[in-house]
C-alpha cells in the first residue's frame, strides 16, 4: 500500500517507538530466548526495520521471544542471500510490507519451515500458491485490515453524502451562513441504497458498517450464494443492476483475469445523477480514463484511495476534479490496525507451536480468488 511522507508528529512517534523496541525490556526477552533457546522452535523475523517497529509492538516482541528462537535481519538486509540464511531451521516466519517474495526455490530448500504469519494482508506475491498445496501454512491480516478499510469506506461515503470538508471551507472563507447549510444540505447515509462490488473480508465488514445505518445493500459477487446472502442481510444483484439502482458504489473485488476492467463507461453511466463511486480496492477494477471522463462531465461523485500510478503525478487531472475526494492508497492504515496485524501474527506462531488451530489460516482451495 502506498503510504505519505509526512510524519505525524503529535499522534504518534514511530522513531522513538523503534527506539523503545530496541531497548532494555526487548533485549532482555532476547537474553531470555537465547538462554533456553535450545528447547524452543526458531522463528525467523523476514520484516524491514521500519515495518517491524510498525507491526511489532514490545509487548509483541516479548512474546514472541518467550515462546521461540527469534532470528532477525541485519539492519534491511533482506536479500536472497540473507532469507536463506534467516530461514535455517526456521518453522515459522514473520513477513509484511517490504518482505521480497519467498520463491519456489528458496522455500524448497526449507521444508522444515510450515507456517508464513505475513502481517499484512495479500499474498498473491509472496508465497507461491504450489508451495500451499505442497503443505506450506500461510496466515494473513486481511481479516484485520478489512476493519481500517471498511470505516475508511463509511467515512468517504458520508462526506461524499454530506461535504463537511466543503462547509469547513465555506465557514473559514466568511460565506454566508445560511446560504453555506442550503448549499451543502446532503444526503442520509441511512436513507440510501448502497452496492457493495465484492464480499470478501473487507465487503462483509462494510455491509455490517451500513445495515447499522440503515441501508439498503446490494451485492455483486458470483462467489455468493442466495442464503449466505439472506444471512448477511443483503439483496443479491448483477453487477450492471447494482449500479443502476445504488446511490453509493464501493468495490471490494479481487484483481482477478474476471474482475479486471469490470467498471467501465458502461456500468458508471447506469449509475442515478449525483451517486457517489468508491474505490479502496484496486485501480485495475476500473477502466480510469472512463472514469475520468465520467467525473468531468460533473453528474456523479467519487471517492478514489487507489489509482493505476501510484504514487498519484502531480499533475493527474483527478487533482482539479471538484467531485472526487482523493487520499494516497490511505484505507487499510492506522496505528491500531498495524499493532492488531502484528499481534495477530505472533498469535498465529504461538497457536502453531503449541499445536494449536491458526485462526487467520488462508485455505489452499481460497488462494485463487483471493486478491
Amino acid at each position: 500500500m502506498g503510504r505519505g511522507s509526512g510524519r505525524p508528529q503529535l499522534l504518534f512517534n514511530w522513531e522513538a517507538l523503534r527506539h523503545d523496541r530496541r531497548g532494555t525490556r526487548v533485549e532482555q526477552a532476547s537474553v531470555m530466548s537465547e538462554r533456553s533457546g535450545a528447547a524452543k522452535p526458531t522463528v525467523a523475523i523476514l520484516l524491514p526495520a521500519a515495518t517491524r517497529a510498525k507491526m511489532l509492538a514490545p509487548e509483541a516482541e516479548r512474546d514472541l521471544a518467550g515462546l521461540a528462537r527469534v532470528r532477525e535481519p541485519s539492519g534491511d538486509d533482506l536479500t536472497a542471500a540473507a532469507l536463506d540464511e534467516l530461514l535455517d531451521g526456521a518453522v515459522a516466519c514473520l513477513t509484511g510490507w517490504g518482505t521480497p517474495p519467498l520463491g519456489a526455490a528458496l522455500l524448497g530448500g526449507h521444508p522444515e519451515l510450515r507456517l508464513v504469519a505475513h502481517t499484512a494482508g495479500s499474498i498473491r506475491k509472496l508465497v507461491p500458491e504450489e508451495a500451499v498445496a505442497r503443505g506450506l501454512r500461510v496466515a494473513h491480516a486481511a481479516p484485520i485490515i478489512a476493519d481500517a478499510v471498511a470505516e475508511f469506506v463509511v467515512c468517504q461515503a458520508l462526506l461524499g453524502l454530506r461535504p463537511l470538508h466543503e462547509i469547513d471551507r465555506g465557514m473559514k472563507g466568511g460565506d454566508d451562513w445560511f446560504a453555506l447549510r442550503d448549499r451543502y444540505l446532503g444526503r442520509l447515509l441511512g436513507a440510501q441504497t448502497v452496492g457493495v462490488v465484492g464480499a470478501g473480508y473487507v465487503g462483509r465488514t462494510v455491509i455490517r458498517l451500513l445495515l447499522a445505518f440503515g441501508c439498503r445493500v446490494l451485492v455483486a459477487d458470483p462467489l455468493l450464494g442466495e442464503d449466505v446472502a439472506s444471512a448477511l442481510g443483503v439483496t443479491r444483484r448483477p453487477l450492471d443492476d447494482l449500479f443502476a439502482e445504488s446511490r453509493v458504489v464501493t468495490l471490494h473485488a479481487p484483481v482477478l483475469a474476471e474482475t479486471r476492467g469490470m467498471v467501465g463507461a458502461a456500468q458508471l453511466a447506469r449509475l442515478p445523477d449525483g451517486a457517489l463511486f468508491i474505490n479502496t480496492a484496486r485501480a485495475a477494477l476500473v477502466d480510469e480514463a472512463a472514469l475520468l471522463r465520467e467525473l468531468e462531465r460533473g453528474r456523479i461523485g467519487a471517492a478514489l484511495d487507489v489509482f493505476e500510478e501510484e504514487p498519484l503525478p502531480a499533475d493527474s487531472p483527478f487533482r482539479a476534479l471538484p467531485n472526487a475526494i482523493l487520499s494516497p492508497h490511505a484505507a487499510g492504515h492506522t496505528v491500531d490496525t498495524y499493532r492488531r496485524q502484528g499481534a495477530a501474527m505472533v498469535e498465529e506462531v504461538r497457536r502453531l507451536v503449541r499445536g494449536e488451530p491458526l485462526r487467520y489460516e488462508i485455505p489452499a482451495a481460497a488462494l485463487p480468488t483471493m486478491a
